[in-house]
């Protein structure tokens, strides 16, 4: 049920005039704030690819290289929900800017690196800068859009990330393919300096500015107390399989239970004396924003851990190039991009069960898969993979937007960077638990002596984890409200 603050919602903050940016059409917003969270989201993906020729022309060690992916996603993972605090504050066009204008810095670090260790520095940066811009692109299409149209931008949000997930891999063995004036793995990063630059010059020309109402302050007691829970959670679930789960792993995850209630205590504290909290509790009244919530971190367990593995199937258990592997990820995304550009479509006849159907076919395609991987083992036609993640793919799409609308729909709009950032916060701990769990199956699997027959056993395995993860969802979803027609 929607509590009592939520129903009484104040309008969304006027365009702020100091802003200097008048508001624009509605569509000409839309394309630029999505283009935001698709650089963001591809950057997380993308750089997968160049990981081989990366370590080898600077010379990395493995640690080194695994910082590359950890810190970004550590970084980007514990810095969400101050990000999106700090654009209700202080204006959410202004800090999409900010974290834009890093991004572009951040970028163009990574591609002139000349070490692992300052490669390993420049993602931990584009991570900050991620974390400070993504969660304003909710935020944003929350406040300017409303009613219908809202939830056909989310739409657009979840068609926006998904391409971004999915094609990643493809538009990274593209770009390396290619090797564009012999920068090599370094046009993963390089790319972004154009498409940042275009992205900032359209958003001071069209974005109109929002904020919370009135003048709150920021809540450095829960910026502290949130940013130690989430490194306290994230830290280990990055690093925890590959020392083998030492006792720190487990320490750090007592110390996350701690720290995390303690912040809720004090949340409460300042919101009771009538100060601006940085996660105003009363968001989590309602049962829409905590059930969804917690559907968008079980669907996201599902995915970049299923990228992984199949990434790790086709590259190292069947000798795939990058540009190869990537062809055969398009069939997914061929999948999500017919049903997430119908998702509106979809929701309107079938309600919150638009998202256990989502479930199913996932479930459906998984199977498939896993049939297929087995029949195939390390010499069979690959072509065969492609009905199955067609039909993941589907799932995929079905389910992306509605997550987003369902959690953000009736949150006071007083919140809503707070709550994109809470949301896209989920996202990033659900990957990582994601990772965390399907790494230890599958490497288990593998066994310490991994040969190219190993991998479809040890890919199977995980696809057993990924089956689980979709019929949780699809069980998870029936206990959202319904909605008025009774779906």
């Amino acid at each position: 049920m929607t509590t009592e603050t939520n129903r009484s919602a104040p309008a969304p903050s006027p365009p702020d005039p100091a802003a200097g940016s008048p508001a624009a059409p509605h569509r000409l917003i839309l394309p630029v704030v999505l283009a935001g969270v698709f650089i963001t989201t591809l950057d997380f993906f993308i750089v997968n690819v160049a990981i081989p020729s990366m370590q080898s022309d600077l010379g990395a060690s493995s640690a080194a290289i695994e910082w590359v992916v950890a810190g970004f996603g550590l970084a980007y993972g514990v810095g969400l929900i101050t990000g999106g605090r700090l654009g209700d504050l202080y204006g959410r066009r202004r800090m999409f800017l900010l974290g834009l204008a890093l991004f572009t810095v951040a970028s163009l670090l990574c591609g002139v690196a000349q070490s692992g260790d300052f490669l390993v520095f420049s993602r931990v940066l584009q991570g900050l800068a991620a974390a400070m811009l993504a969660p304003q692109v909710l935020a944003l299409l929350s406040t300017v859009f409303t009613g219908a149209a809202r939830l056909k931008v989310f739409v657009g949000y979840g068609l926006a990330m998904g391409l971004a997930a999915v094609f990643g891999q493809l538009i990274g063995g593209l770009l390396i393919e290619a090797d564009i004036a012999g920068w090599g793995w370094r046009s993963c990063f390089l790319v972004n300096l154009p498409l940042c630059l275009i992205i900032i010059g359209m958003t001071l020309k069209l974005v109109p500015e929002s904020r919370a109402e009135g003048r709150p302050k920021l809540d450095f007691a829960g910026v502290a107390l949130i940013t130690l829970a989430l490194v306290a959670l994230v830290l280990p679930l990055i690093e925890g399989r590959e020392h083998g789960w030492p006792a720190w792993t487990w320490i750090s995850f007592g110390a996350f239970a701690v720290v995390l209630a303690v912040f809720v205590v004090v949340e409460r504290s300042i919101a009771a004396r009538g100060g601006s909290p940085l996660v105003n509790m009363s968001m989590f009244g309602d049962r829409a924003f905590v059930v969804g919530l917690a559907c968008q971190l079980v669907f996201w367990m599902g995915q970049a851990s299923f990228f992984l593995v199949l990434a790790l199937y086709m590259q190292v258990g069947r000798g795939l190039t990058a540009l190869q592997a990537g062809l055969l990820f398009a069939a997914i995304g061929a999948g999500f991009l017919y049903t997430s550009m119908n998702a509106s479509k979809f929701a309107a006849k079938l309600g919150r069960q638009v998202l256990a159907v989502g479930a199913v076919l996932m479930l459906v395609g998984l199977i498939v898969i896993g049939v297929t991987v087995g029949r195939l083992g390390t010499d069979g036609n690959m072509a065969w993979l492609i009905p199955g993640l067609v039909i993941d793919g589907a799932g995929m799409g079905l389910a992306v937007a509605p997550l987003a609308s369902t959690v953000l729909t009736r949150v006071n709009p007083q919140y809503a960077g707070a709550a994109s950032g809470v949301l896209t916060t989920g996202l990033q701990i659900g990957n990582s638990i994601g990772v965390a769990v399907i790494g230890v199956i599958f490497y288990n699997a593998l066994g310490d002596a991994p040969v190219a027959s190993s991998y479809p056993h040890a890919f199977n395995m995980g696809i057993v984890f990924l089956v689980a993860v979709a019929v949780a969802l699809a069980l998870l979803v029936q206990a959202l409200p319904r909605t008025n027609d009774g779906k």
